[in-house]
């Protein structure tokens, strides 16, 4: 009789144990995964925040339209689709189909590493519509604006055609009228790049001899 009496409280204390030890693990298993309030509190600036040379950063970045880097953006993909690591079958490197020649003339010394070194391929595009617009700023003054067989001339539209052919060769096209024209190994055409490429903004680049290697 003694030994169930003790039996007894015995087992409900056991009981009482093991429900309370479930509820605090249930609630210390809520107040791990519930998240807090104040972490989802955030704020998004809206335009009257954020300052409108901001604004317009960011959009030419998203949509860069007739801007230099959509100059610049427009051109690599018709060099190289926009890759940085391409050589084609006749020697051009790079994003923008460089020759060893003419990163040499603009003094890039260790070409070693240029497919890699993205910066250098960017460096070297700046400078080289840097120099061919001081080798053709007459001819920009000159003909910009006219019209020769059929296309509008363009300060980008020189750039470029510069990028492609050299400088003296969209000479030779605007001083001709047009009857004097060069092609690259592909057929791409000097009136091809003046057309391709006209109306962009590139009055960022300064015509400089020795431009600046950025």
């Amino acid at each position: 009789m003694i030994k169930k009496i003790i039996v007894f409280p015995v087992i409900l204390v056991i009981i009482l144990l093991m429900i309370t030890g479930f509820n605090s693990k249930e609630k210390v298993t809520e107040s791990v995964t519930e998240p807090s309030s104040e972490e989802l509190v955030f704020h998004v600036p809206n335009e009257d925040e954020i300052s409108q040379e901001d604004l317009r950063i960011s959009r030419s970045l998203i949509n860069p339209g007739k801007s230099y880097l959509g100059f610049k953006e427009a051109v690599a993909f018709k060099e190289s689709g926009g890759k940085y690591d391409i050589v084609n079958p006749y020697g051009y490197m790079g994003k923008y189909q460089f020759s060893r020649g003419t990163l040499r003339m603009m003094g890039f010394k260790n070409l070693d590493n240029f497919l890699q070194d993205t910066e250098q391929q960017e460096k070297a595009f700046h400078a080289y519509v840097s120099y061919n617009k001081w080798v053709l700023r007459n001819e920009i003054k000159r003909y910009v604006g006219q019209e020769i067989d059929g296309v509008e001339v363009t300060e980008s539209g020189i750039l470029a055609a510069a990028h492609l052919a050299g400088p003296g060769n969209v000479k030779k096209f605007l001083k001709s009228d047009g009857n004097s024209d060069s092609s690259d190994a592909n057929g791409a055409t000097v009136k091809y790049y003046l057309d391709m490429f006209s109306d962009y903004d590139t009055s960022v680049i300064k015509a400089s001899k020795k431009p600046q290697l950025l």
